[in-house]
């Protein structure tokens, strides 16, 4: 992990190419490379570099980069999706259940590139089940546990977002946990996919 800014979507164990054996075949697992950024000339130069795999962005990034309003910041995730070919995660400001489910309609209805980001509480794991259930992709964030991202990828995730930075501050083993949650999915054969911050 040398590019500041760069998601890690860790599709292997270790950082490491990870094979596993299921009825005598490989399957080989990727890692894909995402932006956590607002910036579109970062974004631009990244897509250019031919291995962005996607980008994903909040209110505070929108804000560092003075994108304000909500139109304004509307527009500005379809830019985004115009830059890139993957995912772009868009995330709520609501913490109710109705309020997430208002927004993340309103955000998804923007681009078909659009995942719907939700944090990893009460509210937003139901609102996770409620778009998986309407075949909408979301990224739940703030997931400091493999039983957090157990939960979200019982409710559908397209993605679970590890905060390792945050779990390294308070000098805990975040690797460890992106460990422990393939583990899960692999395990009980979950497609969520691990987004590592």
């Amino acid at each position: 992990i040398l590019w500041s800014g760069f998601f890690i979507l860790l599709r292997i164990d270790f950082l490491l190419l990870h094979f596993k054996t299921t009825h005598n075949t490989l399957k080989f697992k990727k890692m894909k490379f995402f932006i956590d950024t607002a910036n579109l000339e970062q974004i631009k130069e990244a897509q250019e570099l031919g291995i962005l795999d996607g980008v994903t962005t909040n209110p505070s990034l929108m804000a560092k980069e003075g994108i304000t309003g909500k139109n304004n910041i509307l527009k500005h995730y379809v830019d985004i999706c115009n830059i890139v070919d993957g995912d772009v995660s868009a995330e709520v400001n609501a913490m109710d259940l109705e309020g997430m489910i208002r927004e993340g309609e309103e955000l998804a209805e923007l681009h078909e590139q659009i995942v719907v980001k939700l944090p990893m509480t009460k509210e937003g794991v139901k609102a996770c089940k409620y778009f998986s259930d309407k075949g909408i992709k979301t990224n739940v964030t703030l997931i400091f546990s493999a039983g957090q991202a157990l939960l979200a990828a019982k409710a559908g995730a397209t993605y679970v977002s590890p905060f390792l930075g945050r779990l390294d501050d308070i000098s805990t083993d975040g690797l460890n946990l992106i460990e422990e949650i393939r583990l899960v999915y692999d395990n009980y054969d979950f497609a969520t996919q691990i987004l590592a911050a």
